[in-house]
């Protein structure tokens, strides 16, 4: 494996995950919502360095530390252009691109729906992806800025992407997302993964992260076509996502 990850809880929900690329020793944060915490980790790990912040999109959990850990790091910072709506960047890229640090390869992945600008980071090799908001374990992010149609082309293309791919979502959101996937699903392996989060989450440990497989066999937006008749997929997710909107279980 070319890549170490740590990743650990930050504010009341978030994760926040340091990349480390082993053969050069060059580290990158996936997004920074929380400064303090990811500097502290930084030391903590005995790496010593933040090289790169990456920002998957431009909400202030995922881009508001940016200022700070530029200040104390001199990192350069990438990410969608929109990220530039609350802090400068120092590289914009999007869907198509690839970034290389040390021996590790990332390609940038358009994932709009959340945000429109949003991009996720996949590296082949190491087949892990860092989706921000666009992916959660059972779950997927609000449509803040995007349309279902948009959202759901962006799930279908992590969908495709290997199925050992390991997903770090950036929120802990998974045990109110099995319940809403109760609600809605009734097949088998949906109510046993619903039983291992909940258990999960009783014994204090992460959801986080989960795999492809595990997402295409066990997430109500993913399986949004087998639950809703009548319907084209897209809008099939439209109407399971405007059904998680209004969940109060």
């Amino acid at each position: 494996m070319a890549i170490e990850i740590r990743q650990f809880p930050v504010l009341s929900d978030n994760y926040a995950f340091l990349v480390r690329d082993q053969g050069s020793g060059l580290v990158a944060t996936i997004d920074t919502p929380d400064a303090d915490a990811i500097a502290r980790e930084v030391e903590a790990s005995g790496w010593g360095r933040l090289d790169f912040i990456l920002n998957t999109h431009w909400h202030p959990d995922h881009a508001g530390g940016n200022a700070a850990l530029k200040a104390r790091f001199g990192c350069e910072i990438v990410g969608p252009a929109e990220v530039e709506k609350i802090a400068p960047l120092d590289r914009v890229v999007s869907g198509g691109e690839t970034l290389s640090f040390g021996d590790t390869t990332l390609k940038v992945l358009p994932t709009p729906g959340h945000t429109l600008g949003h991009i996720a980071y996949w590296s082949e090799a190491d087949a892990v992806a860092f989706v921000g908001d666009t992916l959660f374990a059972m779950g997927c992010g609000r449509l803040f800025e995007g349309t279902a149609e948009q959202m759901w082309k962006s799930l279908q293309s992590l969908a495709a992407l290997p199925d050992a791919t390991r997903v770090y979502c950036a929120h802990e959101y998974t045990a109110s997302n099995a319940r809403f996937a109760l609600s809605v699903d009734a097949d088998a392996q949906v109510k046993a993964r619903a039983e291992a989060v909940f258990a999960a989450r009783e014994r204090g440990e992460p959801t986080v992260p989960t795999t492809i497989a595990l997402e295409k066999a066990t997430n109500p937006f993913l399986r949004a076509p087998s639950l809703v008749s009548s319907a084209t997929p897209a809008e099939a997710f439209g109407q399971v996502r405007a059904a998680k909107d209004g969940f109060k279980g």
